[in-house]
């Protein structure tokens, strides 16, 4: 009876339709924080959407080198994952590391993306010689955060509710100055004691003066020293004068800001969940975020880019199925980024930061101009974030922001480790 109940059970099996088994894509992002909490839920919803034909299946792994290094080793021996997040900084290192694999023009048409979709910068940074190696899912710069109440106080806020009278570097610093003499603890503040995140400022007041860090080989040709000294000097002088304090690290700048002892602050985009939450909680001032001010020329601000790579798995070509799978999940990122955007990064993807409901978020909506006037790192194996750019910098200006050393010794020591990069 047993026997027959088995074979029964067997043969119906075999005569069932087969269930359809979903795509799986593995998936690895280095998102903490704010970041990794938004990407859950998106991850969290795509899977909701998609249940029985795709499936995401994530892991979080450490932000910056270490998370650079295993996608490298990891690709080499085919054992990479199917789609990853990757700052655009770092493609030029990852295309000479043979780490990627190429976003073709079928693949845009297939998620319905051109390169019109993306700001000129923000598309130029995911190519390289002519060839495409990520989607842009996000533009994350700097920022100048404000609390209104002080500025009010100062005269500083303009009829339109924004900060009033601050292009031009002498009109800055005399803002700084009238904020100090009216009380504040601090006029503004940044990081300080560390040059490596620093040189996000510097860097956008160097290309505010029209010069550039140039690239292997030639680092900052022409007149390039005299205007990233000039750069280092605008943040060595605010310490001088007492406008921003010394040695200031990473959270005691938004300790400071958020306590309300200092009326400005410059720092990522990323900051703006917390700026939302403690206001949630009544815990913060009136606030908002603009793009930086024009301290030189020309409007320019430093920019990096979230996007998203296919690693190229050595001896594990993707199957057309795996591949169709990741461009679906790449398409629904890109055009849920609006979810992305609360981070307080701006959507890579134009149709979406054109949106009423992006247009109505803020401070969001206020600074997403400046993706008209962005920088980002020059196109080296020695740039992008957590990179040997980053590191030399940091070497080199934390004394010259502090007054220990001078902003011309500090480019020259600067210069030099980039010179020595092989």
């Amino acid at each position: 009876m047993k026997r027959l109940l088995s074979a029964a059970v067997l043969a119906a099996s075999f005569a069932a339709p087969m269930a359809h088994a979903a795509e799986t894509v593995v998936w690895w992002d280095f998102l903490g924080g704010g970041d990794g909490v938004r990407m859950k839920k998106l991850i969290e919803d795509f899977n909701a959407e998609n249940k029985g034909n795709i499936e995401i299946q994530a892991t979080t792994l450490d932000w910056g080198v270490p998370f650079y290094t295993k996608v490298q080793t990891s690709a080499a021996v085919g054992e990479g994952p199917d789609v990853m997040t990757y700052h655009a900084s770092r493609i030029p290192l990852a295309v000479s590391q043979n780490t990627l694999t190429e976003i073709t023009a079928d693949d845009m048409a297939t998620m319905g993306l051109t390169a019109d979709s993306f700001a000129k910068e923000t598309w130029d940074a995911v190519n390289v010689d002519g060839k495409q190696y990520a989607v842009p899912f996000d533009t994350h710069p700097i920022v100048l955060y404000y609390n209104k109440d002080l500025l009010e106080k100062s005269g500083l806020i303009g009829a339109d509710g924004l900060p009033a009278g601050l292009d031009g570097l002498d009109n800055f610093n005399a803002a700084l100055k009238k904020l100090k003499d009216d009380g504040n603890e601090w006029s503004i503040v940044q990081v300080t004691a560390d040059g490596n995140f620093a040189f996000r400022t510097i860097y956008s007041l160097l290309c505010q003066q029209g010069g550039s860090i140039g690239n292997d080989g030639d680092w900052l040709p022409g007149d390039n020293p005299d205007k990233l000294a000039k750069a280092v000097g605008v943040i060595s002088d605010w310490v001088k004068d007492g406008y921003n304090p010394s040695y200031t690290d990473y959270p005691s700048t938004v300790a400071l800001f958020t306590s309300g002892k200092s009326p400005f602050m410059i720092n990522g985009v990323w900051e703006v969940p917390t700026m939302v939450d403690l206001k949630e909680q009544g815990k913060l001032f009136n606030w908002g975020a603009i793009e930086l001010p024009v301290l030189f020329d020309k409007p320019c601000t430093y920019a990096d880019s979230h996007s998203f790579a296919i690693p190229n798995n050595e001896g594990k070509p993707q199957t057309p199925e795996k591949h169709a799978a990741v461009l679906s999940v790449i398409k629904y990122m890109s055009e849920h980024s609006l979810f992305w955007a609360t981070a307080g990064h701006i959507p890579a993807n134009k149709a979406v930061t054109e949106t009423a409901e992006y247009k109505a978020m803020q401070p969001q909506a206020t600074y997403a101009k400046l993706t008209a006037n962005q920088v980002f790192d020059p196109k080296s194996v020695h740039a992008g974030v957590a990179s040997p750019l980053f590191d030399a910098a940091g070497n080199a200006f934390t004394a010259a922001m502090n007054g220990e050393t001078d902003p011309v010794t500090a480019v020259g020591e600067m210069k030099a480790a980039l010179d020595a990069l092989q």
